[in-house]
């Protein structure tokens, strides 16, 4: 049986739970909007950055590099440093923390003053997303969890979809400090739509450090986190280097990729909803089929390459399975850690983050190592069916757990 999470009760009866548990998801969705555009948002903008700050492109790439490592080490830093902290207070105070982080950035004078800025928002981003992960599934009956996270990551995949776009369209058109000042909109209307509509609740009853760090003990947490980090981090071994693949092997022009991309984040809203929703029912099948759908895709994709037809088809399953898997692995992590659940939750965002820099790595040690652009496929595959073996080997203690 997986133990349940522990439920706070609400320090005001009269809370704007009452509004109903749709509300407080669609506040938290919209915060994980403006923090998913903001990180993808300076991969359409490099060029402009690059001739900005005079500095070479290859640097303006470290800006994403350095949110993921943001991610990484700030989240579960900044979770441990607020666990006694009620869970609506850190929401909006690490949504604080992030329109401060926007801030510097829309206003940095130089390279390093942009980077800083980008740095202080992504610590922001594992804690937020580890503890809305919480909130979320305490809103709704256990047999809805998964849907509920779901619901808040929709945020996190339509920033894909419509986030990034929309952040490179001003930056091209007004100016890349307008897009950082939309992003800041976009946080504000989410921190608002947080403080007015979660209801207000007490600290969660494992509050100190040793406590939360407990479940760290116990090998089917590690399994819960290797599986996160390997098996998705696959994703990111073909899609960071998706645009030669389409243009240089598959023939498309690059005036087609707008419409491709946008097929790819149509794939990522599908499967987060309709992973969401299976996982609350089949929890382990959903992995096991979605981790099994993603191998299969990405080495379809790089072995198909040359037939468009199929390799658009290929491009929206892959973006389902891969991010399919966002909200039944969140879940997992969940399940297995019970009451204990701030650290292991943020630990898990760390895990996502830290896969797709592994994943990122491995196909650029593909190309280096002089493969061709359908090489970084067959990494992501092997790299997710790593992550399936390491399910597999460890499933059965998660369930014990």
């Amino acid at each position: 049986m997986h133990a349940p999470i522990a439920v706070e009760d609400s320090e005001e009866p009269a809370s704007p739970a009452r509004r109903g548990p749709s509300w407080t998801l669609l506040a938290l969705a919209v915060s994980a909007f403006a923090i998913g555009t903001t990180e993808f948002m300076t991969n359409g903008l490099l060029l402009t950055l690059s001739d900005e700050f005079a500095v070479p492109v290859a640097t303006t790439g470290l800006l994403t590099t350095g949110y993921a490592a943001g991610v990484v080490v700030g989240g579960p830093v900044l979770a441990a440093l607020t666990l006694r902290t009620p869970r609506k207070r850190l929401l909006v105070t690490l949504l604080a923390i992030f329109l401060v982080g926007n801030a510097v950035c829309a206003l940095a004078p130089s390279f390093g003053v942009l980077m800083a800025g980008r740095f202080v928002s992504a610590i922001s981003h594992g804690a937020y997303f580890g503890a809305a992960s919480v909130v979320a599934a305490s809103l709704v009956p256990v047999r809805r969890r998964a849907a509920a996270i779901a619901f808040m990551f929709t945020g996190l995949t339509l920033a894909n979809v419509l986030g990034m776009p929309l952040g490179t369209f001003v930056g091209q058109w007004l100016g890349w400090r307008e897009s950082f000042g939309l992003v800041i909109v976009l946080g504000l209307v989410g921190l608002i739509g947080v403080l007015v509509l979660t209801p207000a609740e007490r600290t969660a009853s494992a509050t100190r450090l040793r406590d939360e760090l407990r479940p760290f003990r116990f090998p089917a947490v590690w399994g819960a986190l290797a599986t996160t980090a390997i098996g998705f981090g696959g994703l990111f071994a073909s899609f960071t280097y998706i645009t030669p693949l389409l243009t240089t092997v598959t023939g498309f022009p690059e005036s087609a990729l707008t419409w491709l991309l946008m097929i790819y984040g149509a794939g990522l809203v599908a499967g987060n909803w309709a992973g969401g929703r299976a996982a609350d029912r089949y929890p382990n099948a959903t992995i096991a089929v979605l981790l099994v759908l993603l191998i299969t895709a990405l080495a379809g994709q790089s072995l198909l390459a040359g037939v468009p037809v199929l390799t658009v088809v290929l491009l929206f399953v892959v973006g389902a399975a891969g991010f399919g898997l966002i909200s039944p692995l969140q879940n997992r992590v969940l399940a297995v850690a019970g009451s204990a659940a701030t650290m292991i939750s943020t630990a898990n965002i760390a895990a996502f983050n830290f896969g797709a820099t592994l994943g990122s790595l491995a196909g650029a040690a593909t190309l280096e190592a002089g493969l061709g652009y359908t090489a970084p496929g067959y990494a992501g595959a092997a790299m997710s069916l790593a992550g399936l073996a390491v399910f597999g080997l460890t499933a059965r203690a998660t369930r014990s757990r």
